[in-house]
């Protein structure tokens, strides 16, 4: 969300879906949105996914993105783009290489994605298994390097631990009680410290729309 485990509802998510927990009221388009027919909330998804991995450059209101982390915040958005739509993007949103690329090229690339996933498929099992390691550690909340999940090895589940991490990385107050009622709604009632399996993240986040 994208990118915590939204509730059941439709709407587009992926990493950035921490913000899914909180309800807020409908937002109107800014001129960028409407310029690249996208949602205010698909909008305001894009803008949180490039804030993870952001740095501040003088002149750049939102900040500029390591080009070594575009891949991981479409990745988070549920964009994941192949090698050669990266190799394509990156020319596009960093056509001097100097290493980083500001917010609008960002916003129009991931909008592009994102009409495209509406008109095709859903994700492939590597895709899938991509977005899990990056809930659950593997790029949100751990630093430029690209650190490793909670408890220093790569996480079988998605955990309480693992929300309330990315909860604090988007700088979202979300209670706890909520957090462990969104575990429990995606694992089915099978309890808090059991967590949240591969397959039942798939199956939540295609519930909320972030893959048909």
């Amino acid at each position: 969300m994208e990118c915590i485990i939204p509730p059941k509802r439709k709407a587009p998510s992926g990493a950035a879906a921490a913000k899914d927990a909180v309800a807020a009221p409908k937002e109107r388009q800014s001129k960028l949105a409407k310029e690249h027919n996208i949602s205010a909330r698909e909008e305001s998804e894009i803008k949180e996914a490039f804030a993870l991995f952001s740095e501040p450059m003088e002149g750049e209101k939102e900040g500029v993105i390591p080009t070594k982390d575009v891949r991981r915040a479409m990745v988070a958005l549920g964009l994941p783009p192949s090698k050669a739509e990266l190799k394509e993007f990156l020319s596009i949103m960093d056509p001097d290489e100097d290493g980083h690329a500001p917010y609008e090229p960002f916003l129009a690339i991931c909008a592009l994605k994102l009409h495209a996933r509406n008109e095709g498929d859903g994700p492939d099992e590597a895709e899938v298994d991509e977005a899990f390691r990056l809930f659950t550690g593997a790029g949100i909340g751990t630093g430029r390097s690209g650190g490793g999940a909670v408890g220093g090895a790569e996480a079988e589940v998605l955990t309480l631990a693992h929300l309330k991490r990315i909860a604090m990385t988007l700088k979202q107050d979300v209670d706890e009680a909520l957090l462990r009622d969104m575990v429990l709604e995606a694992n089915g009632g099978a309890g808090i410290g059991r967590g949240v399996t591969r397959a039942e993240f798939e199956e939540v986040m295609r519930r909320a729309g972030a893959w048909k």
